[in-house]
């Protein structure tokens, strides 16, 4: 699910209704545990979320003012782009 494979712990109070559902829906998920099942859970909003917020940023590169892109537009654009991957890279 992540490249963060260190696992912590954290406590997490549930009446007794939702703990029991919680463990029904780990075992007909296929998870082997709660805490898988609530791992699952907590990845899928991560990404829901991530997906959310780049919805919103081309929605908002669409509403923006537009202009014909020059060659050097096109040139600076590539040189940026290469640089942000190439950071990236280094980082994982």
């Amino acid at each position: 699910m992540s490249g963060d494979n260190e696992l912590t712990s954290m406590t997490v109070s549930l009446p007794a209704s939702q703990k029991a559902y919680v463990k029904a829906q780990a075992a007909a998920s296929g998870c082997s545990t709660p805490s898988e099942y609530v791992r699952r859970l907590i990845y899928a909003d991560q990404r829901a979320r991530e997906q959310e917020e780049f919805e919103r940023k081309i929605l908002e590169g669409l509403d923006s003012p537009t202009r014909e892109m020059s060659s050097e537009d096109w040139q600076e654009l590539r040189s940026t782009l290469r640089k942000e991957l190439s950071k990236r890279r280094k980082v994982k």
